[in-house]
């Protein structure tokens, strides 16, 4: 006796969706410490985990979470389904792996361009800064130079006069 209506179907799948995205949310906040390329391909899989569906009744297109259907069958021992959730699983980590390398070749040039280009401008304000010894002033000099005329140098301003104490 089948009572689930579309409605009830769609709400359920929504609640699940739902649910899901806070579970993953859980854990990129606990995976967020790790490295980087240790990090994004567990992520990863714990999202094909959780969002993979797979069919539960061919005739009314009906489809389940394929971790769910795995989980109860292999637990209560009910149905038929274990093996094509698993196979489903797998076939969709496959998929978003084999994506997730590709998106990873495409992104590591691009960072070691970006890493390069980093370095080259750092190197080069470290050489601007060597090359300029008198840059070491916070605020600039207080003569003529300060409009971007050479300062005349029999100027008085330049000179420094101390206090006594």
């Amino acid at each position: 006796m089948d009572t689930m209506t579309e409605n009830d179907y769609l709400i359920a799948w929504g609640l699940y969706a739902f649910a899901a995205l806070g579970c993953l949310l859980v854990w990129m906040r606990m995976t967020r410490w790790m490295w980087r390329y240790l990090r994004e391909p567990l992520r990863l899989i714990v999202a094909v985990l959780l969002f993979s569906p797979t069919i539960i009744d061919p005739v009314k297109e009906k489809f389940a979470p394929a971790i769910a259907i795995t989980a109860l069958d292999l637990l209560f021992k009910v149905g038929n389904n274990a093996w094509r959730a698993i196979s489903d699983l797998f076939m969709y980590g496959i998929i978003a792996l084999g994506l997730y390398l590709v998106f990873v070749l495409i992104r590591l040039p691009i960072e070691r361009a970006a890493k390069a280009r980093k370095q080259q401008s750092a190197a080069a304000q470290a050489a601007a800064q060597a090359a300029d010894p008198d840059d070491d002033q916070p605020f600039g000099g207080a003569g003529d130079d300060r409009y971007g005329r050479p300062p005349v140098p029999s100027n008085p301003q330049r000179s420094r006069v101390e206090p006594r104490l």
